[in-house]
């Protein structure tokens, strides 16, 4: 439900208008050093402000409040809140009667039986990733040396994504994009086969965050379009080394050893600045709705550090269960 990990494990909470939102890392090992001040870098590439996102603006400092003594974890569970200060909740009364296309209204009254937070579209809403991104502030200090990076290479079909986001600002429509993931130094062995490949662990983790549709590792699709003389990566050296990377760094469901790499798309933003057509669920009949509220005409932007959270959150995981995170000793 809300949880993800089996050693490194995370549980994210709150709602989009709701008081704070945060999550619980638990599976910390104890020792090490952590500050409210190693999550800024991150959070501040997930917060809005750039041309193409949100309103909204939150201050997201950090507030650990259990896990951290001295500055250093002590082995119990971290658990760190965000507050909503930002909020506008009036603005989403509407969509409880008239659901808007492409998010997830419709679906949240006939699971919870309309007993949902709708404000601002409560736990499905992109504002959980905060906690997503702190989990991998924790799990990029615990990987190290290994370094994970995702970048956003194209938006709405065009690489130059200034322009493209423009264009769709004055459209008042969105756009989504395509974000690539590299992480390198990684060991050989990360990952099992079948149900718990690495391909797996990833592909659940980055599919939580809202708005991702499709993942690719290494070549991906297009690697049905190629012949096996051309997709297998030749090995060069006794330590793994491939002399090409067809596969994305992992082969049987376990990391090898090269550069994990893959690639994730990114839908449209659902609320565009235009109406839409929906139905009343009260009358059953045609209704037209505008997505009021504060939106991002391009969320894709703001993906690539919630991407490497996703990444690392992952991979810390592993390195534990394969055993390779000592106890840090005083």
């Amino acid at each position: 439900m809300n949880s993800f990990g089996r050693l490194f494990r995370i549980t994210i909470f709150g709602e989009s208008h709701g008081p704070r939102v945060g999550v619980v890392v638990d599976g910390c090992p104890p020792g090490l050093s952590l500050s409210t001040a190693d999550f800024a870098s991150d959070l501040g590439r997930r917060m809005s402000g750039m041309a193409g996102t949100t309103a909204r603006r939150e201050a997201d400092i950090p507030s650990i409040v259990s896990g951290l003594f001295e500055g250093r974890t002590t082995g119990a569970p971290l658990t760190i809140l965000f507050k909503n200060e930002d909020t506008d909740p009036g603005a989403y009364a509407p969509f409880r009667r008239t659901p808007r296309p492409g998010q997830a209204d419709f679906v949240a009254i006939r699971k919870y039986g309309g007993f949902n937070d709708h404000r601002g579209g409560g736990q499905f809403s992109g504002r959980l990733t905060a906690g997503l991104v702190a989990a991998g502030v924790i799990a990029k200090k615990l990987i190290r040396p290994i370094v994970v990076e995702a970048l956003l290479v194209e938006a709405g079909g065009s690489v130059d994504v200034e322009r493209a986001v423009e264009a769709a600002v004055v459209a008042r429509d969105s756009i989504g994009g395509t974000v690539e993931c590299r992480a390198s130094l990684l060991p050989v062995g990360l990952g099992e086969p079948f149900f718990d490949s690495m391909e797996s662990l990833l592909s659940h983790l980055v599919f939580s965050i809202p708005g991702i549709k499709a993942i690719e590792f290494g070549q991906g699709f297009a690697c049905a379009r190629m012949a096996g003389s051309e997709y297998n990566d030749r090995i060069v050296s006794p330590s793994g080394e491939t002399a090409t990377n067809n596969s994305g760094g992992i082969i049987g469901g376990i990391t090898n050893g090269n550069p994990l790499f893959f690639k994730v798309a990114v839908r449209p933003t659902a609320s565009i600045g235009r109406a839409q057509q929906t139905v009343d669920l009260e009358t059953g009949q045609p209704a037209e709705v505008l997505a009021a509220g504060r939106h991002d005409t391009c969320f894709a932007l703001r993906v690539p550090v919630i991407v490497e959270a996703a990444c690392a959150i992952v991979l810390a995981d592993a390195m534990l269960l394969e055993q390779r995170i000592p106890r840090i000793e005083r």
